[in-house]
């Protein structure tokens, strides 16, 4: 696959973080759990739990300087479901380490949405930001990877899931995954490796969903 072929394709990608949190995106980036652990200066055995563990709640940090973040929960992912579908030799702990190295985007807006109405979220408020995917490429395209599956997810039938999960874009077999599945849903998930400072430069839109109430436009670009 191309650049130009993915963002043909896929020319908005979408992120979901906890309502709030916007003003903190602006100014630090969008982070990584690893990079937002570096920022905030979690060290010791709490950075440990964090990182190498699973998250069934939200973890919310504070720093004198940079204020507050919240790093996501990790609700459908079980321990038990990865030992079934992790492949080369990983454990859990590996997965976990892995998936808080990176910046996650959908590249479909039904995927984001089903999301968005899955029972452990529908009850709470999101911000979502919408991503202009040529002028991420033209930033960022030696870090990103892209997934064939929801790489945080082990509900239903768990996909086998390794070290070639992730693979860069040239590498990426999107003509056997488009003939399998329709052009739509051919890459699932697009990983950025650390952060995407600067995310104002890439974002299209930014609104704050969910409850059940009127959405929020944040910002929108001209």
């Amino acid at each position: 696959m191309t650049n130009d072929e993915l963002a043909r394709q896929y020319p908005r990608l979408f992120h979901m973080a906890e309502a709030g949190v916007w003003p903190s995106i602006q100014r630090h980036g969008l982070l990584s759990t690893s990079a937002l652990l570096d920022l905030f200066e979690v060290r010791g055995q709490r950075r440990v739990a964090i990182e190498a563990t699973r998250r069934p709640e939200n973890i919310t940090l504070q720093h004198p300087k940079h204020g507050t973040a919240v790093i996501r929960d990790q609700k459908p992912m079980t321990d038990s479901a990865l030992r079934k579908c992790l492949q080369d030799g990983l454990q859990p702990q590996d997965w976990y380490r892995l998936l808080n190295r990176y910046v996650f985007f959908w590249l479909s807006r039904v995927r984001l949405e089903r999301l968005l109405g899955a029972r452990a979220y529908r009850s709470r408020r999101h911000t979502i930001l919408e991503v202009d995917t040529t002028r991420l490429l033209a930033a960022r395209v030696d870090a990103i990877l892209l997934a064939p599956i929801n790489t945080g997810s082990t509900i239903f039938a768990p996909q086998p899931r390794g070290r070639r999960t992730f693979l860069p874009i040239s590498d990426y077999p999107y003509e056997a995954w488009r003939q399998k599945r329709g052009a739509k849903h051919a890459v699932v998930e697009l990983a950025v490796r650390e952060s995407v400072k600067g995310i104002g430069d890439f974002v299209v839109q930014v609104t704050e969903v969910g409850r059940a109430e009127p959405s929020k436009i944040l910002f929108a670009r001209d």
